[in-house]
């Protein structure tokens, strides 16, 4: 069992970092900023909020996403485990909170935090509502995190076997992200994301190297 739960986490985490790029080379294309050290997403350096205007819209320029594997892995627990319950907590809204109260940096204190909010919201003391109000930065890391994580975690249909052997489909609720490689295809992989890199200009990895052989489905 938890061997199931660590292989879980460890490809949450790799599909993130997958996300993260994804959105970021999409976000260059439809605003036609080119990917440079003035609009970068930036992973380890200092909280950088900016939200620029253009042609009557805000958008935000670059995405801190410091989010660790360790609260990642907390919230979407506590998402999936009050899937059935009276308060259904929201993965992306406990890590908003968490990243608003502490600049976007994730430590052990935000791993209690997440643990304190889940609590408060269950047991009906308040409200993701209340809490937020007044917050200046919830909004920005609400936006940045939903379009990173958004979708990733909801309910799916999946095939499995009934108790006469018949195969049918069962509605299930978890992890809806999943490895590019096609099932059944060897791959190699290497966790370089965030490692340095020069070309160009300095800058951290913002992918996870995945090698396939030729002809492998993705």
């Amino acid at each position: 069992m938890k061997k199931n739960r660590l292989s879980t986490y460890l490809l949450l985490t790799a599909v993130v970092f997958l996300a993260v790029t994804i959105l970021f080379i999409r976000h260059s294309l439809l605003t036609g900023n080119s990917f440079d050290t003035s609009s970068r997403l930036s992973l380890f350096q200092e909280p950088a909020i900016e939200v620029v205007s253009e042609n009557g819209k805000d958008y935000i320029k670059w995405v801190d996403f410091n989010i660790t594997s360790e609260a990642l892995s907390k919230a979407y627990t506590l998402d999936v485990e009050s899937y059935d319950k009276d308060v259904h907590l929201n993965w992306i809204e406990l890590l908003a909170y968490a990243g608003a109260k502490s600049g976007g940096n994730f430590d052990k204190n935000s791993l209690s935090l997440l643990d304190k909010l889940a609590a408060e919201l269950s047991n009906g003391e308040t409200t993701m509502e209340k809490l937020t109000k007044d917050m200046k930065y919830y909004e920005y890391y609400y936006e940045a995190y939903e379009a990173v994580l958004g979708g990733m975690v909801g309910e799916y249909e999946i095939e499995q076997e009934d108790g006469s052997g018949n195969k049918v489909f069962k509605k299930v609720y978890g992890l809806k992200a999943f490895s590019p490689i096609a099932k059944g295809f060897d791959y190699s992989d290497y966790d370089d994301f965030g490692s340095s890199r020069s070309y160009g200009y300095k800058r951290p990895h913002l992918g996870h190297d995945m090698m396939g052989q030729i002809g492998t489905p993705i």
